[in-house]
């Protein structure tokens, strides 16, 4: 191929590149507002009107490519060709869409502009009966299925994972785990606007019994028992920071504490498990790490409640 027809080669690809960008996205947004405000019958008008005008603006883009595009030789064949590259493109750029949509990153909206005339670009030069242009059609090509079918959905389920942890992480002050009692198991972890719960569970299906966590920031300077207790209830403050509430009931009884420990307010309760060991396990309390988050989150033992 002469530097001649290399040029006009460029010059081709280029102005289908930039005509079919502007003229594409044109009427994506007219058919958008017909859809919007019109219904199905101005969608197909614009339809209707639309394609045929972008085919046009093809077949002027062909003019220039008489002698290096076989299928651009003639008018009949141009029409051909333009509406072969038509289909083609516009098959790309709803594959785009569905990318788009699906949360891949597509950059700034000239950017996007700028990509819905890529396809018809790459489907243009596999006219061109050069075997170079051709096979940067295919490293093209391949570099779109690449990105939209791996890496930008990797990135765009890193970024969800990066917001979502974030989120979760909005109070981080208020999540703590502590050591499972003995004969138990962490069971899930939830996330409130205003609390941080964890609920243990026995090990053994067969078994009975709880021990639920509550964090949540203090409502009142110092703890204190309610003015009025629900019937079989007692409540005393054992030691500052610190307050214990048994409720009685046919068969048993709940034991819940109350602890203070830094901005923070611990409640623990469980029917099944003694003051003691309420107590242990208010002990090994501990700051949850990102890693412990992670982990969570990956396993899907761990929700946000709004």
């Amino acid at each position: 191929m002469t530097s001649d027809r290399r040029a006009l080669t460029a010059l081709h690809l280029f102005l289908v590149w930039v005509l079919m960008a502007a003229a594409v996205s044109m009427l994506g947004v007219v058919l958008f507002a017909s859809a919007w405000g019109g219904g199905g019958g101005a969608v197909g008008l614009v339809l209707a009107v639309g394609v045929p005008v972008t085919v046009g603006v093809l077949v002027a883009a062909g003019v220039p490519a008489r002698t290096v595009v076989p299928m651009c030789g003639s008018t009949r064949q141009r029409l051909g060709w333009a509406v072969a590259v038509f289909a083609l493109g516009t098959l790309g750029v709803i594959v785009g869409l569905f990318i788009y949509d699906a949360g891949v990153g597509l950059g700034s909206a000239d950017a996007r502009i700028a990509l819905v005339g890529v396809p018809y670009a790459v489907a243009a030069a596999f006219f061109v009966p050069s075997r170079w242009v051709r096979l940067g059609a295919v490293a093209v090509l391949a570099a779109g299925v690449a990105y939209g079918g791996f890496i930008g959905p990797a990135q765009a389920q890193q970024r969800r994972h990066d917001a979502d942890f974030a989120r979760y992480r909005e109070h981080a002050e208020l999540q703590y785990l502590g050591t499972p009692p003995p004969g138990m198991k962490f069971s899930r972890a939830e996330i409130g606007p205003a609390y941080f719960g964890v609920a243990y569970r026995p090990a053994r299906q067969d078994e009975r019994g709880y021990v639920d966590l509550i964090v949540r920031p203090p409502v009142t300077s110092a703890l204190q028992c309610p003015d009025v207790l629900q019937k079989g209830a007692t409540c005393e403050v054992t030691a500052p920071g610190d307050m214990r509430t048994v409720v009685g009931f046919p068969g048993g009884h709940a034991i819940t504490l109350t602890r203070r420990h830094r901005n923070a307010e611990f409640e623990v309760s469980s029917q099944t498990l003694d003051e003691t060991g309420l107590r242990r396990f208010l002990n090994s309390l501990r700051p949850l790490s990102d890693q412990e988050l992670e982990k969570l989150m990956r396993e899907r033992e761990i929700g946000y409640r709004l």
